[in-house]
């Protein structure tokens, strides 16, 4: 694991960023862009994927940037569960789900492996490094 200076270099953010670009190809090219409740709240659990790895991350602290990716593994099983309502509706097809399940598997087991480091990692976090 490189050096993290700032939350854009994480790896699980990175990925979280381009599930939010491909879910926004959905909504553009699928009719998953007509169903506006569907859509909405795809739309606001994969921002919060990527939204939630940052606010930890800028909280200074591991334990409250574990929570943070609590948070945020857990909006990717929920948008993986919103995958499955889109393709049960037939608003996208089977490879569009496979594709974008497969991502939301990725992240989470990067998420899952972020939070395993900060929990047997001594160090407890920028806002706690003296000076």
């Amino acid at each position: 694991m490189g050096k993290i200076e700032k939350f854009e270099d994480i790896e699980a953010w990175q990925l979280a960023r381009i599930i939010c670009q491909k879910i926004n190809t959905l909504f553009t090219n699928t009719a998953l862009g007509k169903n506006f409740a569907l859509r909405d709240q795809m739309e606001r659990s994969s921002g919060s994927i990527m939204d939630n790895i940052a606010e930890g991350f800028g909280r200074g602290g591991n334990k409250e940037f574990h929570n943070f990716l609590s948070f945020s593994k857990g909006s990717t099983a929920e948008l993986r569960s919103q995958l499955y309502r889109a393709l049960d509706k037939s608003l996208i097809n089977e490879i569009q789900f496979d594709e974008l399940k497969s991502e939301c598997l990725k992240t989470e087991n990067k998420i899952g492996a972020f939070m395993f480091y900060l929990r047997k990692t001594e160090m407890k976090g920028q806002k706690f490094k003296k000076p």
